[in-house]
């Protein structure tokens, strides 16, 4: 009888592992990580995830994760924020979803911004999350921007009036800024990050940001 093939379930405790430490672990480690009894074993292990695209072998074999490495299953159907459907497990899709790819359209060119202050809360960006800013010099009309306004950074949302260029705020607290001389785009918001765990589990270094 053949031995069912557990690929799956240790490429799950690969990911869990890389997500805490930021490394993979050398083969000893994979084979304690995953319950093998021989470091032969996961030698096979990282062999069969690097021919199916999930990890390279450098110099001296270590183990470097490949973006196929980081894939969820991206399941086929749509969340409601009201009343709950029930989950079938039929509703998975053999489709993969990347956070970075959906992102991140040039990575060379974005960068991560902390979002500081709440004049964006109506657009459903609140103090503390992060922005992912591709840069650039120009915007269009209803782009949510990063801007340096007559020196100071800000994110808003980009109009123009007559031609001219105005940053409007999502809070009725905050009135429309009309910059007096400079207004520099920085880049143009791709998304928005919010993780729920507190900031006291997370343990996040503070980060440059932009006032909202």
């Amino acid at each position: 009888m053949a031995r069912p093939n557990n690929d799956e379930t240790h490429l799950k405790r690969l990911r869990d592992h890389f997500a805490v430490n930021q490394c993979m672990p050398a083969y000893a480690g994979i084979s304690r990580l995953v319950g093998f009894k021989t470091k032969n074993a996961a030698v096979l292990l990282v062999q069969r995830l690097r021919d199916a695209g999930y990890v390279k072998i450098v110099e001296g074999g270590k183990v470097v994760p490949l973006r196929r490495f980081f894939e969820l299953p991206l399941m086929d159907m749509h969340v409601r924020a009201g009343v709950p459907d029930a989950i079938d497990p039929q509703t998975w899709a053999p489709e993969t979803f990347t956070l970075e790819g959906f992102l991140f359209g040039k990575p060379s060119n974005s960068v991560v911004i902390r979002v500081k202050g709440d004049s964006m809360r109506d657009a459903g960006i609140f103090d503390g999350d992060f922005a992912v800013v591709e840069r650039s010099q120009t915007a269009n009309s209803g782009q949510f921007v990063v801007a340096a306004v007559d020196g100071e950074f800000t994110l808003k949302e980009l109009k123009y009036e007559n031609q001219r260029p105005v940053l409007m705020a999502h809070n009725p607290k905050y009135a429309p800024i009309y910059p007096k001389a400079d207004l520099i785009i920085f880049g143009v918001v791709q998304g928005i990050v919010r993780n729920y765990v507190s900031e006291k589990q997370m343990q996040a270094p503070p980060l440059t940001g932009a006032k909202t």
